[in-house]
């Protein structure tokens, strides 16, 4: 992905977002891309728990554009895959987006068939490594595996390798 906003809309997934909001750094998505957008289902699927303090930090975070779909059909079309992943896939159809941030592999593989460029929660933690945004990604990934996200071994070894921290 290249340094600098994006030419089209970054659509982001419930996963990242939940994830980044646990670790305090939603900020991330503004400083990477200037705005983001979230289908309605992830908004819901993001408020599901903690509504409160998840709904002040969407007031706060004006960057984050609840979107709905032009044509939620479309959204039906996405086999496998839960209602905030799909209409993700299909807001991004929709609106030509330039990545979408998604973590679950049968929703990134989905994204690839569609030619849309796809990255997850570790992949922004590297990028904002690299815009010097965050001095670490290893402190980042322990914070988030105590939190409960799952993180394959191998996927934190290739990320902390990848981020220049292995």
């Amino acid at each position: 992905m290249p340094a600098g906003p994006p030419a089209g809309p970054v659509i982001v997934n419930s996963t990242p977002l939940i994830a980044l909001w646990s670790v305090n750094r939603l900020e991330l998505l503004r400083d990477l891309f200037g705005e983001v957008l979230i289908p309605q289902a992830v908004h819901d699927e993001f408020l599901a728990v903690e509504p409160a303090a998840r709904a002040q930090a969407l007031t706060h975070a004006a960057w984050i554009k609840p979107t709905f779909l032009a044509f939620p059909n479309r959204a039906l079309e996405f086999n496998g895959l839960d209602r905030g992943e799909a209409e993700v896939l299909a807001l991004a159809d929709e609106r030509q987006a330039s990545v979408v941030v998604i973590d679950e592999r049968r929703a990134r593989r989905y994204a690839t068939r569609l030619g849309i460029p796809v990255t997850g929660t570790i992949g922004l933690l590297i990028l904002a490594k690299q815009d010097g945004l965050v001095d670490a990604v290893g402190p980042l990934l322990e914070r988030l595996q105590a939190i409960g996200l799952y993180l394959h071994r191998d996927l934190v070894r290739h990320a902390l390798i990848t981020a220049g921290e292995g």
